[in-house]
């Protein structure tokens, strides 16, 4: 797994340039059989970088262009009469290994709910009837967090359904010069093939295999409910500053990340510093700041690194 890791990211590397904290991120969602929300201005190459990963893996992708009109069965699909007066369900493009969620937060409640079953449960039921998805299925989802006019934000039930919330930065003075280089020429880099849908597949379950000792999961639990303010692991940071803490899922994304972190590092079993490195990106999406945070400018950055 670490030997096809290298592979990918250096295939990823001909089209995406930097960005190396992302594509790591994206790339332990998918092992870890999670979805992924990505967070940036726009310009950063969230949307290329997704499709380049679909393009290194031999994955069926589909985009979805989230707007205010669109419809749940334009995502899940509908059925239709066919020239025989039968109906016939016609798949959407949810039944793909990857879906694309181009600026979720553009679209309505109602059509953002339609994606809540396939990332949980990875299956649609439309008409009574029960589809699986094809595995593996991941859901990348983007939005861009300083443009909200017009948008609706996700609701809490579906932002714990991701695993991480990977926000974008503007890339380095020497990284723009090359992406500028590269997109401004006469060749156009691309990426190869490497790893098939069985290999993923079989990462998955080799994940899941990793050995943990018990203090990095009593580590990653106890963290997780120091953000619960009003319990008994909460520390007076977390009671002065936090509305609402992180979940169970919190703790599970934790854990597992945390093995596949390990693996991607070459290591054979997580340790406590694995659990640090991916805290940031599972708690951001899961703490809620109360108002005084908000007005002494603590960030939920500044929280999660308090408690870590």
């Amino acid at each position: 797994m670490y030997a096809s890791y290298q592979k990918l990211k250096e295939e990823i590397g001909k089209v995406i340039v930097g960005q190396d904290e992302t594509v790591k991120l994206v790339l332990t969602a998918m092992f870890c059989q999670g979805h992924a929300l990505l967070e940036g201005v726009p310009g950063l190459a969230k949307t290329l970088l997704i499709q380049t990963i679909s393009s290194v893996m031999d994955l069926e992708f589909n985009r979805v262009q989230f707007t205010p009109d669109l419809m749940p069965s334009d995502i899940l699909g509908a059925e239709t009469m066919d020239k025989d007066r039968q109906f016939k369900f016609v798949k959407g493009p949810i039944f793909s290994n990857i879906v694309l969620a181009d600026e979720i937060n553009r679209t309505p409640p109602k059509t953002q709910s339609a994606l809540l079953e396939a990332m949980q449960e990875r299956s649609v039921t439309i008409a009574n009837q029960h589809f699986a998805l094809p595995a593996p299925f991941f859901v990348l989802a983007t939005q861009n967090p300083i443009e909200q006019e017009g948008t609706y934000p996700l609701p809490e039930a579906q932002l714990d359904r991701f695993i991480f919330n990977i926000t974008l930065d503007y890339p380095s003075y020497e990284d723009e010069v090359n992406i500028v280089k590269n997109t401004t020429s006469s060749t156009k880099p691309k990426a190869g093939q490497v790893v098939t849908a069985e290999e993923i597949i079989a990462f998955q379950e080799l994940v899941r295999k990793v050995p943990i000792a018990d203090n990095v999961v009593e580590y990653a639990v106890k963290l997780v409910g120091k953000t619960r303010p009003g319990t008994a692991h909460a520390t007076e940071f977390t009671n002065r500053y936090l509305e609402w803490g992180a979940g169970p899922r919190a703790s599970q994304f934790l854990v597992m990340a945390a093995k596949c972190n390990a693996l991607l590092n070459g290591k054979y079993s997580p340790d406590i510093e694995d659990v640090q490195e991916v805290a940031l990106p599972i708690m951001r999406h899961r703490v809620v700041r109360n108002f005084k945070a908000e007005a002494e400018g603590i960030t939920i950055q500044d929280v999660i690194r308090e408690l870590l």
